[in-house]
């Protein structure tokens, strides 16, 4: 007993139907665990910030103070730390607006991640622990 054409056509049918919803709910997902390693890392960062500030009165203006291993820190998606250009890089974490008593940790997006996660953009965080993203979107925290 085989199988005929009509019935492999309809095989073929269902299974594409199948990966057209679930290819973009895997996607998301992707992006959004990307995203949760960056805002680990910014937290990192606040934690080393404010014990800095508790030794030193004021807060660090450059990531290696804090024991990073660069300024910009780059991380890939398992938060490990990558050179700028490598093509696992997903975001650049970096410090502005620093003075003795604010700093606003910043994680840029890179590379796919950049042109995947349009719904938040860019992650921040500030010394009174203030959460923002740069695209305005809901639950990129």
């Amino acid at each position: 007993m085989g199988y005929n054409l009509m019935e492999l056509m309809i095989v073929v049918v269902i299974i594409a139907i199948i990966s057209s919803i679930a290819y973009p709910s895997y996607t998301q997902y992707v992006v959004s665990s990307k995203r949760t390693t960056a805002a680990s890392a910014l937290l990192r960062v606040a934690d080393r910030q404010q014990q800095f500030f508790m030794d030193n009165k004021t807060y660090a203006g450059d990531l290696t103070n804090l024991g990073f291993a660069a300024n910009p820190w780059v991380l890939s998606d398992t938060g490990n730390s990558v050179a700028a250009g490598d093509a696992d890089a997903v975001y650049s974490i970096s410090l502005s607006n620093v003075t003795a008593i604010t700093y606003t940790a910043t994680a840029a997006p890179l590379h796919g991640q950049l042109a995947r996660d349009t719904d938040c953009g860019s992650l921040a965080l500030d010394q009174a622990v203030t959460k923002s993203n740069s695209a305005g979107g809901d639950d990129c925290w």
